[in-house]
């Protein structure tokens, strides 16, 4: 298997964990919903329902861990970053990789799966409100989300590699974001010319794609981009 296809592997499987995992946010909603009705219409409020709607938030932030990793869209010093070639930049990352990363998700790894050994053995419910549900199928989704960023770190510090021997980022896998929201609003804006519109996502997909490792953004083209 060459370093591409690796790197493709591993972000198809974060991809498509992190879009099942979304799927939360609808079962989410929809308890919410049905606890609000229950409570303010019906007063008959659920007493475990704050623990639930922990687990699920909690689950869906812990297993779009990858996902948003694959995308490149962790927060980042991008004031610094941006200016930095596509060398410097996978050499930044590679040495962050090593210093912080690999010895913080494996402690996440190491200690979550205790975490969750002792909850499974002692049957734990939780302690929060009256009736708690059980809390040890919630807290295995720490060392599994674990696994899943460290698995999409190595594909992460294999991308450095490559970058650092031909000079350019390997292209990351494409997804609906903010910038194609934005992008679509101006479309539909009866109160900006094209000529503005034209400047404004240049500039907004300039500034996108170099925080996500795709281009550098230079001194002397964005001053030849300001009006």
């Amino acid at each position: 298997m060459t370093a591409l296809k690796f790197i493709r592997a591993i972000d198809q499987v974060s991809y498509w964990s992190g879009k099942a995992a979304s799927w939360l946010i609808v079962a989410l909603t929809f308890v919410v919903s049905i606890e609000v009705f229950k409570r303010y219409i019906l007063n008959a409020p659920t007493a475990w329902i704050f623990d639930f709607n922990s687990m699920l938030y909690g689950t869906l932030f812990m297993m779009c861990g990858a996902y948003t990793l694959a995308l490149a869209g962790h927060v980042r010093a991008d004031f610094v970053y941006i200016y930095m070639k596509p060398r410097g930049q996978a050499s930044l990352d590679l040495i962050l990789y090593f210093l912080f990363f690999m010895p913080g998700i494996l402690g996440l790894i190491y200690a979550g799966y205790d975490y969750a050994a002792l909850s499974w053995r002692i049957g734990e419910h939780s302690t929060v409100t009256a009736e708690g549900p059980p809390v040890y199928h919630f807290k295995t989704v720490i060392p599994v989300a674990g696994a899943l960023v460290m698995l999409q770190g190595l594909a992460e510090i294999t991308r450095c590699l490559m970058t650092i021997r031909s000079g350019a980022w390997p292209a990351r896998l494409e997804d609906v974001e903010e910038i194609d929201v934005i992008e679509t609003q101006l479309s539909r804006s009866a109160y900006i010319d094209e000529e503005s519109r034209r400047q404004a996502m240049e500039g907004a997909h300039a500034i996108d794609e170099a925080a996500r490792h795709r281009s550098v953004i230079d001194d002397t083209d964005r001053q030849s981009k300001t009006p």
